[in-house]
């Protein structure tokens, strides 16, 4: 590399931890390590610990199968404790099975809201260990002309991902607060990006996601926890591959109109969770990271 004084070779006013780097950087970025300032230097490291989850317990809504096992799975690679929140008591003790002794699970229907507060203290007690992570993830779908969706319909799409989602991050924010630490994820949609034809229900409680993100950071963030969603793409799935088999044609258009030309993956939405409930993500807060594979910004 070229160092400051143009000589060719490692540069000893770097730590250990940078040189790999350095000497992998052209000459214009090597000599722009050396103008760094101090502070830059002693904490800018290699230590892929900056993304670990090592002491953190998370609880996942709709962990049972899907994009909340994938970012179980994840999230436990990562180092953390997990427990999974579904209905489904046999699909969610097959999951823990998988994951092994870093998971637990507690069936439950969060749309019950009034028992949202005591579930709390039931994950906290079974695993000894306070909810330090929290990703709403748990929703139903409805697909059907808006002007044939009915209140009840309208209400329960809302009250699964909207009113159950509010009363988990109520009931799980003091004791984030009180410690200082925390990190809620909501998970998004396309739809709350951009219009999705029949999804009028859907559309309406996942884009509440991204004011109820925005605003909960704008008043959390400053002591300690910090807010954000994940926009997921198109991702694959068992149901959607049924879908998409008996309908080459929609395939195409989704493809067409994503720019990396493939479909997501849960564990790509798993990773971008890690990263961001991660001190890696220590200054992102407030924000909604799409996870589509371009789709969004797509034509």
């Amino acid at each position: 590399m070229c160092t400051g004084n143009g000589t060719e070779g490692s540069n000893p006013s770097l730590s250990a931890s940078l040189q790999p780097i350095a000497q992998a950087a052209s000459p214009g970025i090597a000599s722009h390590f050396t103008q760094m300032d101090r502070f830059a230097l002693a904490t800018f490291t290699m230590d892929l610990s900056t993304f670990s989850l090592d002491g953190e317990h998370a609880l996942i809504t709709g962990g049972g199968s899907g994009l909340g096992l994938g970012i179980a799975r994840c999230m436990v690679a990562a180092g953390a404790q997990v427990t999974l929140v579904g209905r489904r008591e046999a699909q969610l003790r097959e999951a823990v099975r998988e994951l092994g002794k870093q998971a637990r699970f507690a069936a439950h229907d969060i749309t019950r809201l009034n028992e949202t507060a005591e579930l709390a203290k039931k994950v906290e007690r079974q695993a000894k260990i306070p909810v330090s992570i929290l990703v709403n993830n748990a929703g139903i779908h409805l697909k059907k002309p808006v002007e044939e969706i009915t209140d009840d319909e309208f209400e329960a799409v809302m009250r699964t991902h909207v009113f159950a989602a509010h009363a988990l991050n109520r009931a799980v924010l003091p004791g984030m607060l009180a410690r200082h630490s925390g990190s809620i994820i909501l998970i998004a949609s396309m739809a709350s990006l951009f219009g999705v034809p029949f999804v009028t229900a859907y559309s309406a409680a996942k884009s509440a996601y991204l004011g109820m993100v925005r605003t909960m950071a704008s008043e959390v963030s400053g002591r300690g926890v910090r807010v954000n969603a994940i926009a997921p793409g198109w991702i694959e799935s068992p149901k959607m591959r049924a879908i998409l088999t008996s309908d080459p044609a929609r395939e195409r258009r989704i493809l067409d109109r994503t720019p990396a030309g493939r479909f997501g993956s849960p564990a790509d939405v798993g990773w971008a969770a890690v990263y961001l409930c991660s001190p890696a993500a220590a200054f992102v807060t407030g924000t909604v990271l799409p996870v589509d594979g371009g789709a969004s910004i797509g034509f």
